[in-house]
């Protein structure tokens, strides 16, 4: 019921907290996290009895909560000027991103994201100190190490070692960004001791991830992949980044936070998981008893399905594109078509990028782990955008509530 209490002015109108949490989508009980928040104020009703809000302030939050995708059971939804996904496409700041990368190299695509310019030529490098400290901690782990553990401890070795990690500001942002991708590269061991790094960071990666000489056309393609997964709006990790940046961490730790989320079976690790099943279809020469094997274990296909794109993943169409240019890529591409055809007689679904990289890692001679690893240095330069988006926002505004399901206080002390 409406509590209508009059002032010096026009009628006002107040709420019940029944009434809010009707208005807001909400339980009762929650109304007052908005209180506590300020996001609500409230007073006593006549008579001493429960809170009543007032209703203008309501329905204004209420419209605030709409549009911002909130309400109960809802995803979150943070306003970001980077990455748009519809249907098919995806785009960075407007800009179709499979387009962008056929033209552009990596860091050209990571300075799109960054700035909103194209800094033709642009070429990430690393200080000697930077890279010393993180090679030091790297070389360091046990020899069983999983090379996400590696950057891990490398973004973390590069942070002790920057004095001025602590600088929030754009500028000196992205003078960290500039710096601690090739770091992250340059720590990890290189397959082979004649390995000399190039320019380009697609090159350097490569003789960490391949003890094969590449070609131009192998390059392209895993500099091509690295722009591809350079961002991909708030997948899990980059949540964990804003999430980190919300409370003001630097951007070596907000990194940190995402490359300690990318090890999921679910996210950057699938790619190893569809490497190792490409392989073994290679072995037996058929996807049906590997097809027919997973399915009898309860266990999703990798590769196969996104929930983003009805159709095939814009990712992966790229890549099998650039793939099909390279000869040693053809039985791994066929293995890979043929787990998709396979598989479209129990269910219809689409490659999505973790085949076309485990399409590019075993016909390589990289191991499984690579894809993960090519993954997790792409993404750094998303995480990187992201945070410079949530520094730009009110600190911890990535706080919800909890919704508590315990036993109802008081409870009596246990023992």
């Amino acid at each position: 019921m409406r509590d209508q209490e009059t002032g010096p002015g026009h009628p006002e109108r107040r709420l019940s907290t029944r009434e809010v949490a009707d208005l807001l989508g909400v339980k009762p009980d929650t109304v007052y996290a908005y209180v506590s928040r300020g996001r609500l104020s409230s007073r006593r009703a006549r008579g001493g009895r429960g809170s009543t809000f007032d209703a203008r302030e309501v329905e204004a939050l209420a419209r605030r909560t709409r549009r911002e995708g909130g309400g109960p059971g809802a995803e979150p939804s943070v306003r970001t000027r980077l990455t748009l996904i519809d249907k098919d496409r995806y785009y960075f700041r407007g800009v179709d991103a499979v387009a962008l990368t056929a033209r552009h190299s990596y860091e050209e695509v990571a300075e799109w994201l960054w700035t909103g310019r194209l800094h033709e030529g642009a070429v990430f490098t690393a200080p000697e100190a930077s890279v010393e400290a993180a090679r030091r901690v790297v070389d360091a782990l046990p020899e069983h190490t999983g090379p996400t553990d590696r950057l891990r401890v490398a973004a973390v070795a590069a942070a002790a070692a920057d004095p001025l990690r602590f600088d929030l500001s754009e500028e000196a942002v992205l003078a960290t960004a500039r710096v601690l991708i090739p770091t992250l590269v340059a720590a990890l061991p290189p397959k082979r001791h004649t390995h000399r790094d190039g320019d380009s960071l697609a090159g350097r990666l490569w003789g960490r991830l391949s003890g094969r000489p590449a070609g131009k056309a192998q390059l392209h393609v895993l500099d091509t992949a690295l722009g591809l997964l350079a961002d991909h709006d708030l997948a899990a990790s980059t949540l964990a980044v804003r999430v980190a940046a919300s409370a003001r961490a630097h951007a070596y730790a907000a990194v940190s936070a995402g490359l300690g989320v990318i090890e999921g079976p679910l996210h950057g690790a699938a790619g190893g998981l569809a490497h190792r099943m490409l392989l073994d279809v290679l072995d037996l020469g058929s996807a049906g008893p590997v097809v027919a094997q997973e399915l009898r274990a309860g266990r999703r296909i990798p590769g196969l399905g996104h929930r983003l794109y009805p159709g095939e993943d814009p990712r992966a169409r790229a890549l099998f594109a650039l793939l099909e240019e390279i000869p040693e890529a053809a039985p791994a591409l066929a293995a890979a078509r043929d787990v998709v055809a396979t598989t479209a007689r129990h269910t219809p679904l689409h490659a999505n990028v973790d085949l076309a990289l485990a399409v590019l890692t075993a016909s390589s001679g990289m191991e499984a782990s690579a894809a993960e690893t090519i993954f997790a240095v792409a993404r750094t330069a998303g995480w990187i955008a992201h945070a410079l988006e949530e520094y730009g926002e009110r600190p911890l505004r990535m706080r919800p509530s909890g919704h508590y399901v315990g036993p109802k206080p008081p409870q009596p002390l246990p023992g």
